[in-house]
């Protein structure tokens, strides 16, 4: 399957918090990462997640936002991962700043270039990607 969303992790599932309409489900990833997404009930049932069953977590670029550095702020993003930067591409008006988790997982963020010259994001750069769980897509394999 090829997809557009430029970030895939793929892992196990390894908690589902239930609920009518939406539930939780973390992912954790082979590195330990763990991803957080809110999907329909429907989905969940539909899809067999059930922990210790593989699925993959979809995040298009521009959902995922950086933090420079290691501060210490609280986000309601259920999704706050430490890493440092790996790569800066700047475009005429973005930036696609990939940054590798310590888990190994490469994750890719698609920012302003005002946004990169402001938090200085430069390859070694401690940083940190959030993304809502709201924007993560689940799939299974087949």
């Amino acid at each position: 399957m090829s997809i557009s969303a430029r970030n895939v992790f793929s892992g196990t599932v390894s908690n589902i918090i239930p609920d009518s309409i939406n539930s939780q489900v973390e992912l954790t990833t082979a590195g330990g990462d763990k991803i957080i997404a809110i999907v329909t009930s429907a989905s969940v049932t539909e899809l067999g997640l059930a922990p210790g069953k593989p699925a993959n977590a979809y995040v298009k670029a521009p959902w995922v936002m950086v933090q420079a550095g290691q501060a210490d702020i609280r986000f309601s993003a259920r999704n706050h991962l430490a890493g440092s930067v790996q790569q800066v591409t700047k475009g005429a008006v973005n930036s696609e700043v990939t940054v590798k988790l310590s888990g190994g997982t490469l994750v890719s963020a698609v920012i302003t270039n005002e946004a990169v010259l402001e938090l200085a994001l430069k390859p070694g750069a401690p940083a940190a990607v959030l993304f809502k769980a709201s924007h993560v897509i689940l799939g299974v394999p087949v």
